[in-house]
């Protein structure tokens, strides 16, 4: 389970109740389209927005109840307005996850956590949230708790992959915090992974373990399948920031992920469900 584009959906997992693969899987096969837009490829940026509006007539028109216009989209649409009038999915949602890639195709730096928060909140936590409406249990205190999930694991996913996005020309670390341990940009284009970095990231790690434990406790509420699938997300999450930790918090050498003997001790911890 890497944290990473996506692939913390629990597309056709074993674990997921057959009745509910094929709305999961219509909902990733939307956000993985869309973000294959905002992210791969070499198409200039005018070019992506322009397709991610298409994106959004489509959405706008499933809400109406019309039908696709775009015939390249139209199999994809379709299936997805099956899943939203049988399951009642917001379609805000999908709105807030088309403005988070909109936002990607610009925006290279995050001025304070807070601002990181709020892209969080639209390219992550609507996941979560629609998972939960497909569950029928998208209580206010459950929504708040998958939040807290949704957004640690695209923190995980940031702090695994700085050498990457730099790459892409972009740095998700805030502004804001790196000054305070004395890093700057040129760590990340140096790769330089000193003590300096090493705190900083320590900071963020921290950051992300701490809210993936406050949302944890839902991997409990949550009854059968389900539930196991949210608890090997969790800790998937948290084995991640393990193997940063254990790599000295050097992501430029070594893109922390998991391994194949990372699974037994994964089923281990479900099945006692320790976080720790």
């Amino acid at each position: 389970m890497p944290v990473d584009h996506y692939e913390n959906f629990p597309v056709a997992s074993v674990l997921l109740p057959a009745r509910l693969r094929e709305p999961v899987e219509a909902i990733y096969a939307f956000a993985r389209s869309a973000d294959d837009v905002a992210d791969e490829g070499d198409a200039p940026a005018v070019m992506r927005l322009a397709r991610l509006n298409d994106y959004r007539r489509e959405v706008d028109a499933m809400a109406r109840g019309d039908a696709p216009r775009d015939a390249q989209l139209a199999p994809m649409f379709d299936r997805l307005a099956r899943a939203v009038r049988a399951h009642r999915l917001p379609v805000q949602l999908l709105r807030d996850l088309l403005d988070a890639f909109s936002q990607d195709v610009g925006k290279t730096r995050y001025v304070d956590f807070a601002e990181l928060a709020d892209y969080c909140r639209r390219s992550a936590d609507p996941v979560g949230r629609l998972l939960l409406h497909l569950y029928d249990a998208a209580t206010p205190d459950n929504l708040r708790l998958s939040d807290r999930i949704c957004t640690s694991l695209q923190l995980i996913n940031f702090w695994q992959d700085v050498a990457i996005d730099w790459a892409k020309a972009r740095i998700y670390l805030p502004a804001e915090d790196m000054p305070r341990f004395g890093v700057g940009e040129d760590h990340i284009a140096e790769g330089r992974c000193d003590d300096a970095f090493r705190a900083l990231m320590r900071f963020e790690v921290e950051r992300a373990r701490t809210m993936m434990l406050e949302g944890a406790p839902l991997a409990r509420r949550l009854p059968g399948r389900i539930g196991w699938e949210l608890r090997l997300v969790v800790l998937g999450g948290l084995r991640i920031l393990e193997r940063i930790e254990a790599a000295g918090y050097d992501v430029f050498r070594h893109r922390p992920t998991l391994g194949k003997g990372d699974w037994p001790r994964l089923a281990w911890r479900a099945m006692r469900y320790e976080l720790r």
